[in-house]
């Protein structure tokens, strides 16, 4: 389910932008995809000057990244709770934001994500940020959600819940592996059902709905959890604040 769009231009502007928010000393939750590996990227070479920072991966793939470009890293539990200073700043991707004008001003900065099938470990480190820089291209841009919601579930209880998601509205299909026989498996052992709802008029009502769900491990819509959403254009960058 992973989206196409987007060049690799803007991209990297849209996560050297973000890069330009962290600062000497700060904890930064280190995000998943092809534009939060620019950001991370530019944070390793800011790193390489000599900044100060520890990051906070998001997935199998961003701590790799992160090893590469050698960014101290540190785990979440070690820096939220006691007297550590948490999470201070989250860089990461979307396959789908609201930003559009023409949209619901409630609405903007809230997004799909979990192309992935990162989203569980993503949404934990988003949240505990006190801020969180939300990178795209031009192609994430939406007036209303209307992708594919990627939702991660227990493997016994993918025909449950999908029995409740098409009760929602939605029409949930298994996602396969590339390459491969078989489902695709989280990196927590999960199965994820891409739900297809069409136009998503309510974001949060529907993202209660399908947390109630049981077997739900999470979902992929986040919603009032952006602050500040950067979008690379072929001319700059756009930062949008939600």
């Amino acid at each position: 389910m992973k989206t196409t769009g987007g060049t690799d231009d803007q991209k990297r502007r849209a996560g050297e932008s973000a890069a330009e928010a962290v600062t000497d000393g700060a904890v930064v939750g280190l995000g998943t995809g092809s534009t939060a590996a620019f950001a991370i990227r530019a944070i390793g070479r800011m790193v390489d000057s000599g900044l100060d920072v520890r990051g906070v991966p998001t997935s199998f793939a961003s701590r790799e990244l992160a090893r590469e470009q050698s960014i101290p890293l540190v785990d979440l539990e070690e820096v939220v709770g006691g007297d550590e200073p948490g999470i201070d700043l989250a860089i990461d991707g979307a396959d789908q934001v609201v930003i559009d004008e023409g949209g619901a001003e409630e609405d903007v900065g809230a997004m799909i994500k979990g192309g992935g099938a990162a989203h569980a470990r993503e949404k934990v480190v988003d949240a505990a940020a006190d801020r969180l820089l939300v990178v795209a291209d031009p192609s994430k841009e939406a007036t209303t959600l209307d992708s594919a919601v990627p939702v991660e579930v227990l493997p016994d209880a993918r025909a449950t819940v999908a029995r409740e998601i098409r009760a929602a509205g939605g029409e949930p299909t298994l996602r396969r592996a590339q390459r491969k026989d078989g489902p695709v498996v989280t990196d927590n052992g999960n199965l994820v059902l891409d739900c297809s709802f069409g136009a998503i008029d309510d974001p949060a009502s529907l993202a209660r709905t399908i947390a109630t769900v049981p077997g739900v491990l999470e979902h992929g819509l986040f919603v009032g959890l952006a602050d500040e959403v950067h979008v690379g254009t072929d001319d700059g960058v756009r930062v949008i604040e939600s």
